[in-house]
């Protein structure tokens, strides 16, 4: 008998439902020696449309972001009806262990997992560590089947709205009437107004330059250079430089909401600070009327 139940107790944990409290990230081996595991889900989500159906990790599921984790006519993050039923289909359950990769440097994934907990599945999700650029230069194996799973019955919760900041949250710090950090995660070209956006990337802005208050700390001083991120003990100095420690609220900013997703989860997931991630960010701040600007560069958009 007491065999039996050693045996059993074991069984559990060595499942996925045991899995569920991974950390914040996984790694690449990790994940390699979990994927037959049936309560471990792997979700893509790549913004570069087709990386997905050219080769993907073993069972994962393509969760669209353009599609699946926006409303497609609002703009806003997905309904919560709408990812319920993609989860359904995807056989999450409330003891799933829910993994999340993706390209470009695991932006996208990280607004995932933003919208993941949102939705009250934070405790369920992490990130596969260097994302789909590590899997990849390590030639670790790639699928091109989709793959097929029993419905599951998941009720997801209603918003967890502390984790978003909306403009006038934003706007309140901006004019100093609220106490707590708003980082700005872009390069240091977009913030000083010397640049609209990103080289390649489409102005969605008429103006340039950053949120007063604001503080620059670039997403990509927060990763190694293989893509992963740096360790606690590093990304806590980093941001003490920057004179964030997590004694105030702190609200995440770029120019769409994904690469401030990776930021949030940095600060949030991994150094366990009180973040909100503003997904209006720039496209929504610099386009409004009425709100202050800082512009170091004094660029004026020109329609071209």
């Amino acid at each position: 008998m007491l065999k039996a139940v050693i045996a059993a107790a074991f069984a559990v944990c060595s499942s996925g439902a045991a899995l569920a409290q991974t950390g914040p990230l996984v790694s690449a081996d990790w994940l390699l020696e979990n994927l037959d595991d049936p309560n471990v889900r792997v979700f893509e989500v790549s913004v570069d449309r087709g990386v997905y159906e050219r080769g993907h990790i073993p069972g994962a599921v393509d969760l669209n972001w353009h599609t699946e984790l926006v409303d497609p006519i609002n703009r806003d993050i997905a309904s919560r009806e709408d990812f319920e039923a993609k989860l359904r289909a995807s056989g999450v359950t409330d003891e799933t262990t829910i993994v999340l990769y993706g390209d470009n440097n695991n932006w996208f994934a990280a607004w995932g997992a933003w919208v993941f907990h949102v939705y009250g599945l934070g405790d369920q999700v992490t990130l596969l560590d260097g994302g789909r650029r590590l899997w990849e230069a390590r030639g670790l194996p790639l699928d091109s089947a989709p793959p097929a799973f029993a419905a599951s019955t998941i009720t997801l919760q209603d918003r967890d709205l502390s984790l978003r900041a909306r403009l006038g949250d934003v706007l309140e710090v901006a004019e100093s009437r609220v106490d707590a950090h708003i980082v700005d995660i872009r390069s240091a070209d977009e913030f000083n107004g010397v640049i609209f956006a990103p080289e390649g990337v489409r102005e969605l802005s008429v103006r340039a330059g950053h949120v007063p208050n604001a503080i620059n700390v670039p997403w990509g001083r927060a990763v190694n250079e293989d893509g992963t991120y740096k360790s606690a003990d590093e990304l806590r100095a980093l941001y003490a430089e920057a004179g964030i420690d997590g004694s105030k609220p702190i609200i995440v900013y770029c120019r769409i909401g994904e690469r401030s997703s990776h930021t949030w989860y940095a600060l949030s997931q991994i150094l366990g600070y009180e973040v909100r991630n503003y997904d209006g960010s720039w496209t929504e701040y610099g386009n409004s009327v009425g709100v202050p600007i800082v512009n170091v560069a004094g660029t004026v958009w020109t329609g071209r």
